[in-house]
């Protein structure tokens, strides 16, 4: 099965804000080691997609194009040495609850590889998008987001932009609206509510993805920067201090003069150390997702981040658009 190539347009603005961009303090010192260190740097005015690209809109895409995501080709055994052929046919990653308290330092607990399973089936051959038309595609891959952003004339945003758009003009802040991760308890995000992976009390009224829009915007204007699904930017993974551009450890974050448009690191240096016969680069994704929970994965913030192989897919990973204004 060959994919359709996208054809890229002018881009419509509608349903984008515009972000005037300027400088700002980007990571965290008090989290995760790969947020670190804090440090000042500055993105240009840019416009971005106020949601998380919906299923709705997804399809929009395959049909005026034909394409086929990464999920619904079967996999390259050269690219998979060693992999068992049974495995090698379409399908993406489902999370499947645990029964009961596991190892939380092996995500095969509550990962299945699961054939089938594509954008149109989240949870499995058998299910369907009914009901869930306005809520973020999943089982993209990196290409995939890539594609559609393509077809629409838009781009994926830099790390650095879209923390910077999921701040809302607010430094500092451990979360996208302050410091208390539910303020009177009021729910602000769609994430796991009890213990991980297994009990979900579903405080917030949902169990997987959430109607884009349904929690409260930031100042900027944005639904779902934080939880719901993971969202894919176009820098490759990388450790703060190692980016392009020349950032320091030792740059005070209040210096007067901030790393302009920082970018991730290589295809080289995003490889996974650990898998060294799979060379698959990794790129950055941003926000946290329903998943992240409170005894596992805080990251429903704006500075946590996490690298992602580009060829996979899950349910729980999704992206949106920017349009800079100097590719206006």
């Amino acid at each position: 099965m060959t994919r359709a190539l996208p054809v890229g347009g002018s881009a419509d603005l509608a349903g984008m804000v515009r972000v005037e961009g300027g400088a700002f303090l980007m990571g965290a010192d008090s989290f995760y080691p790969e947020e670190a260190p804090v440090r000042r740097v500055r993105v240009g005015p840019f416009w971005i997609d106020t949601t998380p690209v919906t299923n709705r809109e997804f399809a929009r895409f395959v049909a005026a194009t034909g394409y086929h995501t990464t999920a619904e080709i079967p996999p390259e055994a050269g690219d998979y040495p060693g992999a068992d052929a049974a495995l090698l046919q379409p399908g993406s990653l489902v999370f499947r609850k645990a029964r009961g308290p596991v190892d939380l330092d092996d995500p095969a607990q509550w990962w299945r590889f699961c054939h089938g399973a594509d954008w149109r089936h989240p949870l499995g051959p058998e299910s369907s998008l009914a009901g869930l038309e306005d809520h973020p595609v999943v089982h993209v891959s990196h290409g995939d987001a890539a594609a559609y952003a393509e077809w629409a004339g838009k781009q994926l945003p830099s790390e650095a932009e879209w923390e910077f758009a999921a701040r809302g003009g607010h430094d500092g802040r451990a979360y996208a609206w302050g410091d208390s991760l539910s303020p009177g308890g009021a729910m602000l995000a769609n994430y796991w509510q009890g213990i991980f992976p297994f009990s979900n009390t579903r405080e917030d009224g949902w169990e997987r993805t959430s109607p884009v829009r349904n929690y409260p915007a930031n100042d900027y204007g944005l639904y779902d920067m934080i939880g719901n699904v993971w969202e894919w930017t176009d820098d490759w993974w990388s450790l703060p201090h190692k980016r392009a551009g020349g950032g320091s450890r030792k740059k005070k974050p209040g210096a007067c003069c901030a790393l302009p448009d920082p970018r991730g690191g290589t295809l080289r240096g995003s490889l996974d150390p650990l898998m060294p016969d799979i060379p698959i680069g990794r790129k950055v994704l941003k926000g946290g997702s329903h998943l992240c929970a409170e005894n596992y994965c805080q990251r429903y913030r704006p500075a946590a981040r996490h690298p992602q192989m580009i060829d996979t897919s899950t349910s729980h990973i999704g992206f949106r658009c920017i349009v800079r204004d100097a590719d206006r």
